[in-house]
């Protein structure tokens, strides 16, 4: 008989999630004197406190994917996710210290209006442009690759529901309180529901290792599983050898948080240059003591399991090591704390695109940072809610392929955006028309590079995709601004 009190602990995490996250933005009619203009919610006044815009960093990096998959890495590779932390720390650091001045002085609403600055409106257009269909792109997939396992884990607690009914859920309750709330209620939410799969990922970690005996943790020293780095792994290739984690994660982490406008909203929310700084540096420790923690549940399973390889434990795939501990191993109530963490992962990074899409379509798109009203804020965050569910279905024929896709979207964008960004601040004689075509090449180069490789074959390690879209940004840029025009 199936205990009806996993589903009732997953539909209360959600209405209070709710709930609370519109309550805190102001948006409930005894609260709403909060919600002071149209921009309010797409800014949040400049008014959020660091450590709630630092945990919702967080939540905005990480998905359900996430929580499902480090585990099933780390089963079979250790904690090699904890080296790719080094690597985002530093180039956070950098993000903080030369680019988030640049849009605080500015009193910016959007990352893309320093190149309207620097460059022209065309540039900034193409960059706002360009993060709007791959943020498409990469949320839609994501989003439909998130309700595979978690439909099989409402299905065990007792929720049958079709991987349609379970997007058109989750993405109509987010778009609910984004659109209501705003900026306010996604950052809250997002703290919430970092808390949540981050306690829940802690005390799968202590269970586990709790009932491990001194047989199975004597495996540890040895494995080479606490290792941070796969030190003999090849450099061009491997996402956790040493360089690649630090210097390629570095690079990443500057493209995707210092001119992705998903990451830079929430940092120009915060109350000063100094909270945003402190919110942007501090989200590298978080993320990197949930990727440690999350690495530990997958080691520890490891040592239960004495080293056995997937296969042998009936698993076609490290994804499904996680879910099936939490449906088989965890007690009732327990397990349904988890399936609402799982859930929450999605949502949370679902809002933060929303808001950034519809932040970015009146800053960078239409030109204003002050919607007319609310209605119309309402109406084009839904239109975006629209797009990512016919888009996530557009994709559902063929899951494997996508998931792939999805994954290598930012490989393509981001080194053209951190180019452009690097172009304006290092390089005084690049011409608007200069960066536009450095940028167009850019993109379009990157796509035929990463199309061009074969699934299963050898191919470039992820971090190296954004220094190596950087590289041919500035191959043609620099030539060509002598050419197309004077600065």
């Amino acid at each position: 008989m199936i205990s009806l009190l996993d589903p009732a602990v997953i539909i209360l995490w959600l209405a209070a999630l709710t709930a609370g996250s519109l309550a805190l933005s102001g948006a409930l009619p005894w609260k709403r004197s909060k919600v002071r203009s149209p921009e309010d919610l797409l800014d949040a006044h400049r008014s959020l406190p660091a450590w709630a815009i630092c945990l919702s960093i967080v939540a905005t990096e990480t998905s359900t994917l996430t929580v499902i998959s480090v585990p099933g890495i780390a089963y079979t590779q250790g904690m090699v996710f904890v080296g790719l932390g080094g690597g985002y720390l530093l180039g956070r650091i950098i993000v903080a210290r030369y680019l988030l001045p640049l849009y605080m002085r500015g009193d910016l609403a959007s990352a893309y209006q320093y190149l309207a600055l620097r460059f022209g409106r065309r540039m900034q257009r193409l960059a706002a442009v360009t993060f709007l269909v791959t943020r498409l792109l990469a949320e839609a997939v994501r989003l439909f690759a998130s309700t595979l396992p978690i439909c099989a884990l409402l299905a065990a607690r007792g929720m049958s529901l079709s991987p349609f009914a379970v997007l058109l859920g989750l993405t109509g309750l987010t778009a609910l309180y984004t659109a209501i709330g705003g900026l306010r209620a996604v950052v809250w939410s997002d703290a919430a529901q970092f808390l949540l799969y981050s306690f829940g990922a802690a005390l799968c970690a202590f269970l586990l290792w709790r009932h491990l005996t001194p047989e199975q943790m004597a495996l540890l020293p040895g494995s080479g599983h606490l290792l941070p780095f796969a030190f003999h792994a090849p450099v061009l290739t491997s996402p956790y050898a040493p360089l690649t984690a630090l210097l390629g994660g570095a690079v990443l982490a500057m493209a995707s948080h210092g001119t992705d406008q998903l990451m830079v909203q929430r940092a120009l929310a915060a109350r000063s240059l100094r909270d945003a700084q402190r919110a942007m540096i501090g989200s590298a420790f978080v993320v990197t003591m949930l990727f440690a923690l999350l690495s530990l549940v997958g080691i520890f399973l490891w040592a239960r399991h004495g080293g056995l390889p997937l296969p042998a434990l009936g698993l076609s795939s490290p994804d499904e090591l996680f879910p099936r501990f939490i449906v088989n191993d965890l007690p009732t109530g327990l397990s349904g704390l988890l399936v609402a963490a799982i859930i929450s992962a999605t949502m949370g990074s679902l809002s933060s695109a929303l808001n950034a899409m519809t932040g970015s379509t009146f800053a960078d798109l239409i030109g204003t940072a002050r919607p007319a009203s609310r209605a119309v804020t309402w109406s084009v965050t839904g239109f975006w809610a629209l797009a990512l569910i016919a888009t996530a279905c557009a994709f559902s024929a063929s899951a494997q392929s996508v998931l792939l896709f999805g994954f290598q979207i930012a490989g393509y964008s981001y080194g053209a955006l951190l180019g452009a960004f690097l172009l304006g601040l290092l390089c005084r004689r690049v011409t608007e028309n200069g960066a536009i075509v450095a940028f167009t090449v850019t993109v379009l180069g990157m796509a035929a590079l990463i199309a061009g490789v074969h699934p299963g074959g050898t191919s470039i390690a992820f971090p190296w995709l954004v220094p190596l879209g950087v590289c041919v940004t500035f191959l043609v840029g620099l030539p060509l601004s002598r050419v197309v025009g004077r600065p």
